[in-house]
């Protein structure tokens, strides 16, 4: 349906699940347009993620998740969308390492990991990962089956109170103690996506009625917060959430913005903490976010008037 005068090869193909808390900020929005417009991806769901322990909700708190639902679907209608999955996730972080919150997102994580399917599947994770804790320890099986990308935690080896990662610790927990393949997008790295509110208004919000939205959402947030002294930034913003896309459109061989770590335990103020045996995991340090950002800025373009 896009007009890209090119296509992926069959065997570049994904199946790709996207898992956002749509509603917290202002920037998951592009990620979810850019995940839609990619050729590479076969978008078999979406899915609304809680942000229950955020300091800014415009929402009660055990009503994240439900928000998170009703922008990807206002995103899918300004798109013009009409043939996407989409689920809520659970309004509440984990109560412990051990008992998962069951919802209609986990029950999809499950099934789509259990299919059989040539195409690898993977799930972009752009805030809590309480719902694929909770798959995790109702099927461990899916393990096997998918890999995981997250934007998330402090940067290694000391950790820290990052926004993602404690709103849900136990399922983080969950997940680093897994066999879960899984590719972790910390704060050094993400930090990466930047772009400044002149680029947005110049590049995203002449594209139909999304770029509009997109840019002018992101402005009128950007004027609302004013709890912290060092966010957000005045006339810049950080896309963050674009990691999990830049993963998976970088060449298949780079791996020298990424070093292969010790899953942590995390204890309960963010830090890390190592010699738990955990399989190695994914982390990575940098990105050529200007590959990934134009990528963005020229599929709006091309696709939206």
């Amino acid at each position: 349906m896009w007009n890209h005068l090119y296509k992926v090869p069959e065997n570049r193909k994904i199946r790709y699940i996207v898992h956002s808390d749509a509603y917290n900020e202002a920037d998951d929005q592009y990620t979810i347009a850019h995940a839609l417009m990619m050729d590479k991806f076969d978008v078999v769901g979406l899915i609304g993620g809680h942000f229950a322990k955020s300091e800014i909700s415009r929402v009660p708190i055990d009503k994240t998740a439900d928000a998170s639902y009703r922008e990807i679907v206002k995103i899918l209608d300004l798109m013009d969308i009409k043939d996407k999955k989409v689920f809520t996730g659970s309004n509440y972080p984990l109560e412990n390492e051990h008992i998962p919150q069951r919802c209609e997102a986990v029950d999809f994580i499950i099934e789509e990991a259990m299919k059989y399917d040539k195409r690898p599947l993977y799930i972009g994770l752009q805030g809590a990962i309480t719902d694929l804790a909770s798959a995790i320890l109702i099927e461990p099986e899916i393990c096997n089956r998918m890999t995981a990308i997250w934007v998330g935690g402090d940067d290694y080896p000391n950790g820290g109170p990052e926004f993602n990662l404690r709103q849900d610790i136990n399922a983080a927990n969950v997940v680093f103690s897994s066999n879960m393949p899984l590719w972790q997008i910390p704060v050094k790295a993400y930090r990466s996506f930047a772009t400044s509110l002149a680029e947005l208004q110049l590049k995203v919000r002449p594209c139909g009625k999304i770029g509009k939205y997109l840019f002018d959402q992101l402005a009128e947030f950007n004027m609302q917060v004013d709890m912290w002294d060092a966010w957000p930034h005045g006339e810049m913003w950080t896309l963050g959430d674009e990691g999990c896309i830049a993963v998976l459109l970088q060449d298949i061989n780079k791996d020298d913005n990424y070093e292969m770590v010790e899953a942590p335990h995390v204890l309960s103020d963010g830090r890390y903490e190592f010699g738990h045996n955990y399989r190695k995991i994914r982390v990575y340090s940098s990105f050529d976010s200007r590959l990934d950002l134009e990528d963005l800025f020229a599929k709006l373009s091309l696709n939206f008037k």
